[in-house]
């Protein structure tokens, strides 16, 4: 199955390098990508500097994906990578003992995959995940932020196989007075 995918840039990139990318990005090192070249767009630019719209296409056939959409995972799987990642703030014993908890039984070892596919934990979805941990919002509000739309869904690629059958089929330029948000 081909897979067409966007990545947002101040670059033209025809050809993402393997082993780039930060070790702190919501699923770790990786070339973060998306479906929607709208969101790739917004990804693209800067204040007053205008970016790309990268368009790619993967084969898929053989991947080991993983999908944190799936029926198996739920939002507690996605915030336990996010967890292995990211930094939160746990100002509290609650909070550390949130995350002690959802690290020992909703951890994923997503390391063994070619590619994830999940949420984005940009500001607004972070905080949301923030919120939970501090014991601000409930699991169904945290779950009903995360299910706004595919905008807010990524795929990422992480192993040599999958840098490999990336395609670069052009790019288009995104402005910046129109995508910056």
């Amino acid at each position: 199955m081909i897979r067409k995918l966007y990545h947002g840039s101040s670059d033209i990139i025809e050809k993402p390098k393997y082993g780039y990318g930060k070790s702190y990005n919501d699923y770790g090192r990786g070339f973060y990508c998306t479906g929607s070249i709208e969101m790739a767009k917004e990804w693209g630019v800067g204040k007053d500097q205008d970016g790309y719209a990268n368009a790619y296409e993967l084969d898929c056939a053989g991947l080991n994906i993983l999908d944190l959409n799936s029926e198996k995972y739920g939002i507690l799987h996605w915030l336990a990578v996010l967890l292995q990642n990211r930094e939160f703030d746990v100002p509290s014993g609650l909070a550390l003992e949130a995350k002690e908890y959802l690290q020992k039984n909703f951890s994923v070892n997503y390391e063994e995959y070619d590619a994830i596919i999940g949420y984005r934990a940009d500001d607004s979805y972070f905080s949301f995940a923030q919120d939970f941990i501090n014991g601000t919002i409930s699991y169904r509000q945290l779950n009903n932020a995360m299910h706004l739309g595919k905008l807010g869904q990524q795929f990422v690629l992480k192993s040599k196989t999958a840098f490999d059958r990336i395609r670069f089929i052009g790019s288009e330029i995104a402005d910046s007075s129109e995508w910056y948000a």
